[in-house]
């Protein structure tokens, strides 16, 4: 996929223009690109980074990270995306003014976006405003419950299996793997310990199902409590893997909650425990497909 960080890089069309964030490229999202692919003139994708309300002072715990965000949009078939650095420059743009730089440099001629988008200086400018100045808008309604905000509150109560039907994939926690305490190996389950980005949600403290690659994966999300942990961590167990992942870049799927995390009575009933979540996560199937 061709990946541009101006319109000038694009150069002219004509193009039908896919223009929103996309964070998570959740089932919403997918109807505004897939409507933009089926449209006849060149499909491109407009996204922005950082994301504006991050860049507007708020905090927003985003559902994926701009390089898997690309990713995602690569699944799907798209070929051409422009990720518009979001300024308070940007953020002060008329409506009119952000079609003029940024819509009409790249040749586009549809653009397809949620029903209720909003852009511009105050948020003032929607579909129809653009209409009004000559390009050819396709609304596309918005999926009942399907929002990233409900995405994160989903998440952060560990319900990944419900979550995941609102993404149409698997919930996913990325990091590069970086040293640990090294207390899994010596219990028999050498664990990938995860240095998340803060800016990323992180699903909720509790044991996990699911895979990493093509390898299952038990993974624990929280503080350790049979230790006495109080910094939180995100630590994956690939079963029936070898081999040396520090300093490599990890996407965790988590398939399905298996128990809350808690303190043992001793290490041998923790090491029991550990054996029947490995055994569950051998048992336990993705809650939908990967795209």
């Amino acid at each position: 996929m061709k990946v541009a960080r101006s319109p000038a890089e694009l150069g002219q069309g004509p193009r039908a223009v896919a223009l929103g964030t996309f964070d998570g490229v959740h089932l919403g999202h997918r109807r505004v690109i897939e409507t933009a692919l089926e449209a006849g003139p060149e499909p491109a994708v407009v996204t922005f980074d950082p994301h504006p309300r991050t860049a507007l002072g708020n905090r927003v715990e985003l559902l994926s990270t701009l390089e898997r965000r690309l990713e995602l949009l690569a699944a799907l078939g798209v070929e051409t995306t422009l990720v518009v650095e979001f300024t308070l420059e940007l953020a002060r743009l008329e409506p009119d003014e952000f079609a003029e730089q940024v819509l009409r440099p790249i040749g586009a001629e549809v653009v397809v976006a949620g029903a209720d988008y909003r852009f511009g200086h105050g948020r003032k400018g929607d579909l129809e405003l653009l209409a009004g100045l000559g390009f050819e808008v396709r609304p596309v309604p918005l999926l009942e419950n399907v929002s990233s905000s409900r995405i994160r509150e989903l998440v952060h109560a560990g319900e990944v299996e419900a979550a995941a039907e609102l993404l149409g994939r698997p919930v996913e926690v990325e990091g590069i793997v970086v040293t640990g305490e090294a207390r899994g190996g010596t219990l028999g389950f050498p664990t990938a310990n995860l240095d998340v980005r803060p800016e990323l949600a992180v699903a909720g403290n509790v044991i996990y199902a699911g895979a990493a690659g093509d390898h299952r994966a038990a993974v624990s999300i929280g503080t350790n409590p049979h230790y006495g942990g109080r910094e939180r961590r995100v630590e994956a167990f690939l079963l029936d893997f070898s081999g040396d992942l520090y300093g490599q870049r990890l996407i965790v799927e988590l398939w399905r909650r298996l128990r809350d995390e808690r303190a043992f009575a001793d290490e041998g009933e923790l090491i029991a425990q550990i054996g029947l979540d490995v055994e569950a996560t051998r048992a336990a199937e993705p809650p939908v497909k990967s795209l």
